[in-house]
């Protein structure tokens, strides 16, 4: 029904040659009225269609998020994973380690049990010897009494018993001094060996502190080994949520791509209806937007004409950012001209048309030079302020921005979500008709207003 009242009210030829249609003479009033009411119907198609590409849009980008941060979470999962295992791994080799020091303590306690029975066998033998210095002091000094009473006769005899008995004397005093250190090496050597040494009866404080150490490290061992078990048991399920997240995410991908086929098809019947050569409410902005971008091409033309700028510069695409400027802005070499006159062709339309948001020109990569100057304020140092107040010079390559600019038909008539900055979205209509310059096309009028 729709397309046999489409053609029914256009021309032969109309639709191939991209430009809408005039009215046909032969169309009844009442194909007029089913032409209005389409009309209106598709309007309200395109609001509830970009409304849902819209939402779409904004559900995908969260689930872009949601994925990339649970990715980011599965990383450090893994990273803390692998932490914990290199800590259970350190305090296993601790533990190991705690345990051959007690081995080797044991070792040393029976090392220095030897040395100390060692020490007691030196001391009894210093013993033996003091007693045999004794005993030779005695010898001598009894030979010594005897070689008086031989008087001359025994004096050689004396003099070698005088120093028997010093000699006797002098390994006495070693003998006692060695029995003396041997029994304070004893002593401590014997306090260290009870230090070192464990049996049923007696637990030292050393070894107390030992056993102390390796309880504690053999219960980080287990939390450690506990923790690891965790953190796979949660590493798992983080990596089945991503998972989760990431499919989510691709089929709002794939919802988003329907939606923009069906903003589309919602758009071409609004073209169509539009085209049709009965007034909608749409057409007093259609005209505007020919009307103006028409005016812009002859102004462009003359400014090339009289040599006010070269086609190079006119066509220029070198965007150079601004510096500080947040969102970026950027200068071409025909930025300063569209300064010059687009102002006093742009700013028209926004007092004769109603609902009107914006009416401005991008070139065909989306480059928006020389806005109203209600959105053409200085940038201050809130970046939030400055997305809805500073919109010139900045590139809008969106969905509806490039296609605006690109668009090479009579008319392209859009509907979208407009960003105001903030977190704020207008829903509204985009109409746009290209501006050629010598048969050239350099981009688009862009006429933006409210459902």
């Amino acid at each position: 029904m729709i397309m046999t009242l489409l053609r029914r009210s256009a021309k032969p030829g109309a639709e191939a040659a991209g430009t809408p249609p005039a009215p046909a003479a032969a169309s009844s009033s009442l194909d007029a009225g089913q032409l209005g009411h389409l009309a209106r119907q598709a309007g309200e198609l395109g609001r509830e269609a970009a409304e849902l590409n819209g939402t779409i849009d904004d559900l995908a980008a969260a689930g872009s998020r949601q994925r990339d941060a649970f990715e980011t979470l599965g990383r450090d999962m893994d990273a803390m994973h692998g932490a914990n295992r290199a800590i259970a791994s350190a305090t296993e080799a601790s533990r190991v380690a705690v345990r051959e020091a007690r081995s080797a303590v044991a070792g040393v306690g029976a090392g220095v049990a030897g040395v100390v029975d060692t020490l007691r066998e030196v001391s009894g033998a210093a013993g033996e010897i003091t007693q045999i210095a004794l005993q030779t002091r005695l010898v001598a000094f009894n030979a010594s009494v005897e070689a008086k009473r031989a008087g001359e006769a025994g004096r050689g005899f004396a003099v070698v018993a005088e120093a028997v008995k010093d000699l006797a004397a002098k390994v006495e005093a070693s003998s006692k001094a060695i029995m003396s250190t041997v029994q304070q090496l004893d002593r401590r050597i014997g306090e260290l060996s009870r230090e070192i040494s464990e049996d049923d009866g007696h637990r030292s404080a050393f070894h107390a502190a030992l056993g102390n150490a390796e309880s504690r490290v053999d219960e980080i061992a287990v939390a450690a080994t506990r923790n690891v078990e965790s953190c796979g048991a949660m590493l798992a399920s983080v990596r089945a949520l991503a998972e989760q997240v990431g499919t989510t995410a691709r089929a709002l991908d794939e919802a988003r791509q329907r939606a923009s086929t069906f903003l589309g098809v919602s758009e071409s019947l609004l073209e169509m209806t539009a085209a049709s050569g009965v007034r909608t409410p749409d057409t007093p902005y259609i005209e505007a937007a020919v009307r103006t971008a028409d005016a812009i091409s002859r102004r462009f033309e003359r400014a090339l004409a009289s040599g006010e700028i070269t086609l190079a510069d006119l066509f220029d695409d070198a965007y150079r950012p601004i510096e500080g400027s947040d969102p970026v802005q950027h200068l071409t070499r025909f930025t300063a001209l569209t300064d010059r006159l687009l102002p006093e062709l742009q700013e028209p339309v926004l007092e004769r048309l109603p609902k009107v948001v914006f009416c401005a020109a991008v070139d065909r990569n989306g480059y928006l030079p020389t806005h109203n100057r209600k959105f053409s304020q200085p940038q201050g140092p809130d970046p939030v302020w400055n997305a809805a107040n500073c919109r010139n010079r900045r590139i809008f390559a969106d969905r509806t921005g490039l296609a605006a600019g690109r668009n090479q038909r009579r008319f392209l008539l859009q509907t979208y979500r407009r960003d105001m900055g903030g977190g704020r979205r207008v829903l509204m209509k985009d109409l746009s008709a290209p501006i050629v310059v010598g048969g050239r096309h350099w981009g688009g009028l862009r006429i933006a207003y409210q459902f």
